[in-house]
C-alpha cells in the first residue's frame, strides 16, 4: 500500500510528464504558424494534471468564440430546464410570434440542436454599422448599443428559414443569437447576468465583456484591464471569412483594440449573445467540461443528471445533442482517440481557434485555447493541429 508521500510523488511526476507534453505541443503551434500564443489545461479524474501557455500567461483571458454555445447558452438552458422555465418543446412563438421559426413550429429544442431550419450566418452587423456609425466609438450611448441589440435580434428573427424546423442539422450561429435571447427573456435577466449565476453554481469563472461598461465594471475579473488579452484580429469589421467573400456591402475598416469579441455580429450586440462573446481561461474551460461530468455523476449543483444527459447526447441521426457536439468521424478535432468509447464524449470548437473536450468514460476534460485568427481568418492549420494535439495529451496521460 502507498503512503500519502509516495503518492503525492506519483502525482507530482505524472504533473510533470503531462505539462512538459502541453507546453512542447503548443511551442510547436506558434514554431509552425498555426497560432501566435494558446493555452492548454487538462482535468483527469477530477483534478487539473497539466497546465501550459505560449505567448500569453497562464491566466490570460482568451475569446472563447463558439464555446459560448456550451459554456453559456446551453448551460443556461438545462438550468432553467431544471428550474421549469423551458423544456426542448418550448415553442419559440412564445418570444417571436409571427416570424418564420414560429409559423413553422420550431421549438427551443431545435434552434439548439441546430435543427430550427436557420441559415448559419448573416451579416447582421453590416447593416446596423452603416444606420447606426457611433457604434464604432468608445463614448457610444449604452442606449443606443442596447437599442442596436433588440434590432439585431428583430432582423434575426425574421430570417427565412432554408429547411423546416426539425428536417436537417445545419449549424447555425442566428439559432443561438436567437436562443440566447429567448433564455434572457424566460430568465428575467440580461444574458451575461444569467450566464453568471448559472457558471457560478458550477463553479466556473468565465465572463462577457460589455463594450458598453468597459473600463466601469467591477465584476470583470479582468478589472477593466484588457490590453493584456490575445489579439483575434487588428479591424473592425473583421475581414470576411473563407466563404464570407462579397455577402455584404464594403464598410471600413478601422483598427480594433484588444479585449473586444472577435465576432461581429456579438460585437454590435455590445459583446453578450448566445453564440459568441465569453473570456475565460483554458484551465476555467477544461474546469467546465469537469463539472459536467459531475452533473453527470449526479452532483446536481445546476440540474438533475437526466437533464444534462439528454443535453450532450446527440439527436438521432446527428452528431449534436442540446448544443454540445459529439466526437465523430475519422477527421473529428477530438483526434482518434477521445469519446470513442461508450457512452462517448462531448464538447465544442470556436472559430477564433478554440476547443473543449471531455472524454466521458476516462473522466478526462481537455481544452485548448489559441488565437489563430490574429494570423489571417483563412490560416486554418489548426484543423490539422486538433486532433493531432488530442491524441498527443492522450498518449502522455497513458490513454491510448
Amino acid at each position: 500500500m502507498h503512503s500519502p508521500r509516495s503518492a503525492s510523488i506519483t502525482q507530482l511526476a505524472r504533473d510533470r510528464l503531462v505539462n512538459a507534453p502541453l507546453r512542447g505541443l503548443l511551442e510547436a503551434g506558434v514554431r509552425e504558424g498555426v497560432f501566435p500564443a494558446a493555452q492548454a489545461s487538462v482535468f483527469h479524474e477530477g483534478r487539473e494534471v497539466g497546465r501550459a501557455a505560449v505567448g500569453a500567461t497562464e491566466e490570460t483571458p482568451f475569446d472563447l468564440a463558439s464555446l459560448t454555445k456550451i459554456l453559456c447558452t446551453a448551460t443556461a438552458f438545462v438550468g432553467l430546464w431544471a428550474e421549469g422555465k423551458v423544456g426542448p418543446s418550448t415553442p419559440v412563438s412564445r418570444w417571436i410570434d409571427g416570424s418564420p421559426l414560429a409559423k413553422n413550429g420550431a421549438t427551443l429544442g431545435d434552434l439548439l440542436a441546430h435543427r430550427s431550419g436557420l441559415p448559419a450566418w448573416q451579416p447582421f452587423f453590416a447593416v446596423v454599422l452603416h444606420t447606426v456609425p457611433e457604434l464604432r466609438r468608445a463614448d457610444c450611448l449604452p442606449a443606443t448599443r442596447l437599442s442596436v441589440r433588440s434590432e439585431v435580434r428583430d432582423a434575426a428573427a425574421r430570417s427565412p428559414l432554408d429547411a423546416p424546423p426539425g428536417t436537417r442539422t445545419l449549424y447555425s450561429d442566428i439559432g443561438f443569437l436567437l436562443a440566447g435571447e429567448m433564455l434572457a427573456e424566460a430568465a428575467g435577466a440580461p444574458l451575461d447576468a444569467v450566464h453568471a449565476r448559472m457558471s457560478g453554481k458550477l463553479g466556473v469563472a468565465t465572463h462577457f465583456h460589455r463594450l458598453s461598461t468597459r473600463g466601469h465594471d467591477d465584476r470583470d475579473p479582468c478589472g477593466g484591464r484588457w490590453d493584456g488579452l490575445p489579439l483575434t484580429g487588428s479591424l473592425r469589421p473583421r475581414p470576411p471569412a473563407p466563404g464570407q467573400e462579397n455577402r455584404w456591402e464594403s464598410l471600413a475598416s478601422e483598427p480594433s483594440p484588444p479585449g473586444e469579441v472577435d465576432d461581429d455580429n456579438a460585437w454590435v450586440m455590445d459583446g453578450v449573445s448566445g453564440h459568441a462573446g465569453l473570456f475565460g481561461t483554458a484551465t476555467e474551460v477544461a474546469r467546465f467540461g469537469q463539472r459536467i461530468l459531475e452533473e453527470l455523476g449526479g452532483a446536481g449543483r445546476l440540474a438533475p443528471a437526466a437533464l444534462w444527459e439528454r443535453a450532450v447526447t446527440p439527436t438521432p441521426g446527428g452528431s449534436r445533442g442540446l448544443g454540445f457536439d459529439t466526437p465523430s468521424g475519422e477527421s473529428s478535432a477530438a483526434g482518434r482517440l477521445l469519446g470513442r468509447r461508450p457512452p462517448g464524449g462531448f464538447g465544442h470548437l470556436g472559430y477564433t481557434g478554440t476547443s473543449l473536450w471531455v472524454d466521458r468514460p476516462r473522466g478526462l476534460s481537455i481544452a485548448l485555447l489559441t488565437n489563430r485568427t490574429a494570423l489571417g481568418r483563412d490560416n486554418m492549420r489548426v484543423q490539422e493541429f486538433r486532433p493531432a494535439f488530442h491524441d498527443a495529451v492522450l498518449q502522455a496521460l497513458g490513454l491510448r
